[in-house]
């Protein structure tokens, strides 16, 4: 994965930089808004970190071009503690997320794999497969038609594993979906919101949306209704 880093802080983006690179991630980096924007619009970047107080051309307006330009890759907004009306603006202007100064790299870093993740390469926040239809706004899933009350530690299965519908998911990439906070782990606990997602969705055991691949994970299995 790639990604642009546009911070006029040099030992800042330094230092973010090779945290990155040693995660195993490909960076670009910009001193400025100006060379941000070419970058942000013209190189191949599957997320931006952008600070939002740039020297030539603001954060806000590189994401303003960057959604008028078409391009949906997740951004991530760098700001000061006691700016709201920042974050406001950038989450308004089509940021996804922000992370405040001073921050840890590991809060950073697990936003960026957030979203990367969230990606996916749905184009639409409904994502539709077969007779199972998810509105991600809205949070709400229906099969056939018909609503299918979820609890949150459920959706978060169903949506995470229709976002990546035909990959191959493990279980503990499902375990760290679904616990985003710092306490204990237990990924048996999955198998258990799979059973009660199945009889949820396919009550009849006619559709067989999610397949177990031992030793391997779970797939979201019914063929994706429209383009990604």
């Amino acid at each position: 994965m790639r990604l642009l880093i546009i911070e006029d802080d040099h030992t800042l983006r330094e230092t973010l930089a090779k945290q990155l690179l040693a995660e195993g991630f490909a960076v670009e980096e910009a001193e400025d808004g100006r060379e941000g924007q070419y970058q942000a619009l013209e190189y191949p970047i599957d997320l931006a970190i952008i600070d939002l107080g740039l020297p030539e051309i603001s954060g806000t307006d590189i994401i303003r071009a960057v959604r008028d330009a078409g391009k949906t890759y997740p951004i991530l907004i760098l700001t000061a503690r006691d700016r709201w009306q920042d974050k406001v603006d950038g989450l308004s202007a089509g940021a996804d997320d922000y992370v405040v100064k001073p921050f840890h790299f590991e809060e950073v870093h697990a936003r960026v794999s957030a979203l990367l993740r969230r990606s996916g390469g749905w184009a639409s926040s409904v994502l539709t497969a077969g007779p199972v239809s998810l509105d991600m706004a809205k949070q709400d899933l229906t099969v056939n038609g018909a609503s299918v009350e979820l609890t949150s530690f459920e959706y978060k299965i169903i949506e995470y594993l229709m976002v990546r519908a035909g990959e191959v998911i493990s279980k503990t990439e499902l375990t760290e979906r679904l616990y985003d906070q710092d306490f204990e782990r237990d990924s048996n606990v999955i198998e258990v919101f799979i059973g009660r997602l199945r009889k949820k969705l396919d009550p009849d055991n006619n559709l067989k949306p999610i397949e177990t691949l031992r030793g391997r994970g779970y797939r979201f299995a019914l063929e994706r209704n429209q383009a990604a």
